[in-house]
């Protein structure tokens, strides 16, 4: 066991290879089934829009679902505010029991909640109503796991046992596609996007079940049952976790030194990966939920593998190559991806790339009517994933190739129809205007791309949970590395699908949403270096 400095002993006896593999089983299976819960959402972002955000602008509608995901991560820093106080004040054990049953009970509710086409306005505000459920309980689980599991393990193993809980967010992300994908297998098509969908989030009462039962089955961690027996328990460990000697540092080392850096290398990784390929590479949607589910099921060990590493290296060390070689390979990994995911697409925007011109060309991603049908015709080749230049004239027209159509004929009121039109000319143009599943080949090498994202998450993420338990006081290690971590994983990360959509679609370049990765990364690996503790691995100490 660990002893806490300036604190009370704690029980030398090292807990048994049982206790060991029960700890992190439970710990690690309520990671999974709560990440699953939010991720599930996510998953299914493209069949969610039309059924709770309809409207004409299909960007629009895919922005209010993303900015709807990021709502959740918006309210992740008040429950880790709040369940943080409670993890400090009441027990590890017991905190973490309720926030996997709020967010089990707020997942099956958007299953269970009508269309806005039978409710109207009230779907959309009950959806958020429950994304804000799910952020207030994902605040408190994660630090009530990572700190259970690295206050029952022994110093020289804390980096290897709490790195499958960085493993089990992976696999939340990778269950949420399993499930997915197996419920589109059991029905047709249609019966799935009328009503299929919903069975996923309705599974998370299941899961929530078993969940409840392995964490029942737990006892207290022993530092805070320590902390307890001898009045070490912090009056107000929100207040102290800012006045404690060296914190406000600490607090701020692990907000952008570890959280913000980690969390959008993470998403870009994942959420980034496969929204790329289901929308600008016009992948099959089956087959990017296969090859990106499979390559995060293989990358999956990376996380343990990185964890391990870290209690013979230190934590600092796989953190800052990480983000120095994201900084490197980011692009052209995403390039690799880009170059082979779609040949005949790749192909015939080099033979025939698109020129907007016009007046007025201006694009507004959140606007339900665009200022100008050129405008709108930007945000309809958003939507395609067609990237364009545009040029400034007196009258509409679309260049594809070397051929100029003036649009006189575009029916501009009826999206279906507009849309319909619109990659009429593009087939005419040469463009592969359906779904395509790439050669075999082809997929070995996005999943060898795919891997070496993967590779880059594992290192800055595996250690994070021994090296934030390491960094805090555990009178208020819950609080303390609780707020940081959602702060950075909330804003910076949870924001990043809706941002760098909104960069994307602004701009007209797919890639271009990547440069919000890149600066939170530059950002992180700067305080890293300058703030991150060297050497090997120690237990909390004052300074």
């Amino acid at each position: 066991m660990t002893e806490i400095a300036s604190g009370p002993k704690i029980d030398k006896r090292e807990p048994s290879a049982k206790e060991i593999r029960l700890v992190i089983a439970a710990s690690s299976a309520g990671t999974i089934f709560e990440w699953y819960d939010f991720f599930i959402y996510g998953t299914l972002a493209a069949i969610i829009g039309p059924v709770f955000f309809p409207g004409d602008n299909a960007i629009l509608s895919t922005l209010l679902v993303w900015a709807t995901f990021a709502v959740g991560f918006g309210f992740r820093p008040i429950g880790a505010i709040l369940f943080g106080y409670l993890g400090d004040k009441l027990g590890r054990k017991y905190t973490f029991l309720v926030t996997v049953t709020l967010m089990g009970i707020a997942t099956a509710g958007v299953g269970m909640l009508p269309s806005a086409a039978t409710i109207g306005i009230a779907a959309p505000i009950i959806i958020i109503l429950l994304r804000i459920l799910q952020g207030l309980a994902l605040g408190g689980e994660y630090g009530g796991a990572a700190i259970y599991v690295a206050e029952h393990s022994p110093p020289e193993k804390r980096g290897f046992y709490t790195s499958f809980i960085q493993a089990s967010v992976v696999g939340g992300f990778v269950l949420s596609l399993i499930v997915v994908l197996a419920t589109k297998w059991l029905m047709p098509h249609d019966l799935f996007v009328a009503w299929g969908w919903r069975v996923p989030f309705l599974l998370s009462l299941i899961l929530l079940a078993i969940s409840l039962w392995m964490r029942l089955k737990l006892s207290e961690s022993p530092v805070f049952q320590a902390m307890k027996a001898e009045g070490k328990i912090a009056a107000n460990p929100f207040k102290e976790s800012f006045t404690y000697p060296g914190n406000k540092k600490r607090i701020f080392v692990a907000l952008f030194g570890v959280a913000a850096g980690l969390t959008v290398i993470w998403y870009t990784a994942t959420f980034s990966a496969l929204s790329f390929l289901k929308g600008p590479l016009w992948v099959e949607d089956t087959a990017a939920e296969i090859i990106v589910g499979v390559t995060s099921l293989l990358g999956m060990s990376l996380f343990v593998y990185f964890g391990k590493i870290s209690d013979r290296v230190g934590r600092k060390q796989p953190i800052v190559r990480g983000y120095a070689l994201t900084l490197i390979t980011l692009f052209p990994l995403f390039w690799l991806i880009g170059g082979v995911a779609n040949p005949p697409l790749k192909a015939a925007i080099e033979r025939a790339p698109v020129t907007v011109t016009g007046d007025r060309c201006g694009y507004s991603p959140f606007a339900k009517i665009q200022a100008s049908n050129c405008g709108t015709l930007l945000g309809d080749l958003s939507g395609l994933g067609i990237p364009y230049t545009i040029e400034q004239g007196d009258m509409l027209s679309l260049k594809i190739g070397e051929t100029r159509h003036l649009l006189n004929d575009i029916t501009w009121g009826d999206v279906k129809l507009r849309v319909g039109e619109i990659k009429s000319l593009f087939q005419r143009g040469g463009y592969p205007m359906e779904k395509q599943i790439p050669p075999a080949a082809n997929i070995a090498i996005i999943m060898l791309a795919l891997l070496g994202l993967s590779a880059l998450s594992a290192a800055t993420y595996g250690s994070v949970a021994a090296l934030l338990s390491e960094m805090f006081p555990p009178s208020v290690r819950y609080s303390s590395m609780s707020i940081p971590y959602h702060f950075g994983a909330g804003y910076f990360g949870g924001f990043l699908p809706v941002i760098a959509g909104y960069i994307v679609a602004r701009s007209g370049n797919p890639y271009a949403g990547l440069w919000y990765t890149m600066a939170f990364v530059l950002i992180a690996l700067i305080v890293a270096l300058w703030g991150l503790p060297n050497g090997k691995p120690q237990d909390f100490a004052d300074d």
